[in-house]
C-alpha cells in the first residue's frame, strides 16, 4: 500500500515554550522574507518514516526527498529568513509506532511543523494526532479513500487520488479496436487501502468495453508466497492482468511465477512498485521490467523545470540515472515545496493560517506539477500519468499527445526482452 506522508505546526520560534499552552498550534510568525541569519534558529521540521519493515524501500526514498528539498530551501534562505532542520524518526512501518512518534514530534519536541509519513495506512492514524494538536499535515503517499473518509480538515495530499491511478490505463485498452482489444482480464489484490479503491474503477470501464474478468481475488496483506496466487492467475489466461500491489516484492513475486510458467500476459500493469527505478529493475531482473505499466504522477524523465533540476541533485548525490528515481523522491520533495508556499503566503508558522490558505482554493506548484486542494484535501489539478518499462528506461506512455510521450508497447514483449 502507499501510505501518506503529513506535517505540523507549532506556535513560532520565539515561542516555542509555550506550545503547550496554546495548543499546539502556531500563533507567531516571522516577517523575514530575506536571506536567512546566521544567529536565527533553525526551523524544526519533524516527520516519521518507514526507514525499516514492509515499506522501507519507500520510507528511505522519501527521506532522500525530504532532504533534498531542505538543502534547497537552505539554499535560497530557508523558511521566512530561518535555516530548515529535518528531524526524521523511524515508525518501522507500524501504525503503532508512527502515532507514537508524532505524540513525540509535536507534543513533546515541539517541532515547528511535520511532514506526512508513507502511506495510507500510516497516514490515517498520524493525521489524527497531528488534528489534535492543530497541526497542518501535508504529505504526499496518503491518497487512500481511508484518509478523507475520516472528515478531518489539516490533511492534504499533494498527489493523485489514488482512486484514480488506472484509469487512464483502462481507458487506452478500452479504446483499442475491437481486434485488437484483450477479451479477458485478471484483478489479483492485495487487501490494502492504496490499491483496493483502485480495481473497483478500472474494471467498470473495462467490463464496458466488453473486456471479461476471468478472476478478482484480494490476498492478505500478510502474504510472503505468492507463488500458488499466481498460479491461479495463470491458470485463468488472461489477457490483462492488473495487480493491485503496494511494493516491489510482491510485483517481482509474481513476475517471476509467471516467467517460470511460461506465462506473457498481452497487458500486465502494477499498482506500484515498477515505479522504484533500479530497485524495481533488480527484483524482477533484467529485460523482465519492459512492457510492465504503473501509474503514478511522475517519473524521472518528466518535462518540467524544477523536476529536471531535482533530478540532476540527486544523481549528483545518490548516482543513477532519471529512470533509477523512485518517484515517492518527488512526492516527498512536493510535500516541501507545497508546504514552503503556504508559509510564504501566510507570511507565518501558524498551522491554523496554513490550514486556512491551504483550503483557500490557490493554485500552487510542485515538482509533479499543479496542487490545488479540494475541501477534502485531495489535490484536484493534477492528472493521472502511466509509464511503462520501455528498452531499459521507464517512459511516460499515457495521456497520449503530450510532448515526450511515447507510444505504449502492446502487446508486451516477451520475458528478458
Amino acid at each position: 500500500m502507499r501510505v501518506s506522508k503529513h506535517f505540523t505546526g507549532t506556535c513560532v520560534v520565539a515561542v516555542a515554550a509555550l506550545v503547550a499552552a496554546c495548543g499546539g498550534s502556531s500563533s507567531g510568525s516571522s516577517s523575514s522574507t530575506g536571506g536567512s541569519s546566521p544567529n536565527a534558529k533553525p526551523i524544526t521540521i519533524g516527520t516519521s518514516l518507514s526507514l525499516s519493515g514492509d515499506f522501507a524501500a519507500d520510507g528511505q526514498a522519501f527521506e532522500r526527498g525530504y532532504r533534498l528539498w531542505a538543502d534547497d530551501a537552505n539554499a535560497k534562505g530557508g523558511l521566512l529568513g530561518h535555516k530548515v532542520k529535518l528531524q526524521v524518526i523511524s515508525d518501522s512501518s507500524r501504525p503503532d509506532q508512527v502515532v507514537s512518534n508524532y505524540q513525540k514530534l509535536i507534543g513533546s519536541n515541539h517541532d515547528e511543523l511535520v511532514f506526512g509519513p508513507f502511506s495510507t495506512l500510516l497516514t490515517v492514524p498520524s493525521s489524527k494526532i497531528a488534528n489534535r494538536y492543530g497541526y497542518a499535515f501535508v504529505e504526499g503517499a496518503g491518497g487512500g479513500p481511508a484518509v478523507f473518509a475520516t472528515g478531518l480538515k489539516n490533511v492534504f495530499d499533494v498527489s493523485i487520488p489514488v482512486k484514480d491511478n488506472l484509469v487512464a490505463f483502462a481507458q487506452y485498452i478500452a479504446a483499442l479496436p475491437a481486434g485488437q482489444r484483450p477479451k479477458t482480464a485478471a484483478y489479483p489484490t492485495v487487501n490494502e487501502q492504496f490499491t483496493q479503491p483502485q480495481i473497483p474503477v478500472a474494471r467498470k470501464i473495462l467490463e464496458a468495453a466488453g473486456v471479461k474478468t476471468v478472476y478478482s481475488k484480494v490476498f492478505p496483506a500478510e502474504v510472503t508466497d505468492f507463488t500458488p496466487i499466481a498460479g491461479q492467475v495463470v491458470a485463468a489466461h488472461p489477457d490483462i492482468v492488473v495487480l493491485g500491489s503496494v511494493d516491489v516484492p510482491t510485483v517481482s513475486s509474481f513476475v517471476h511465477a509467471f516467467v517460470q510458467q511460461r506465462f506473457n500476459p498481452k497487458a500486465f500493469i502494477a499498482t506500484a512498485g515498477p515505479d522504484q527505478g533500479a530497485a524495481f529493475v533488480k527484483a524482477v531482473g533484467q529485460g523482465n521490467q519492459n512492457g510492465i505499466f504503473v501509474p503514478n504522477g511522475w517519473f524521472g524523465g518528466f518535462r518540467k523545470a524544477d523536476s529536471e533540476k531535482m533530478v540532476k541533485e540527486y544523481i549528483a548525490k545518490y548516482g543513477g540515472t532519471p529512470s533509477d528515481i523512485n518517484a515517492d523522491v518527488a512526492e516527498a520533495y512536493a510535500v516541501g515545496q507545497t508546504m514552503a508556499q503556504a508559509v510564504a503566503a501566510t507570511h507565518s508558522l501558524d498551522n491554523k493560517k496554513i490550514i486556512a490558505y491551504l483550503h483557500s482554493g490557490a493554485t500552487l506548484d510542485s515538482v509533479q506539477g499543479p496542487v490545488k486542494f479540494d475541501p477534502l484535501g485531495e489535490n484536484t489539478a493534477q492528472k493521472t500519468l502511466t509509464f511503462q518499462w520501455q528498452n531499459g528506461a521507464l517512459v511516460q506512455t499515457l495521456p497520449a499527445g503530450q510532448p515526450g510521450v511515447h507510444a505504449p508497447v502492446f502487446p508486451k514483449p516477451p520475458w528478458g526482452v
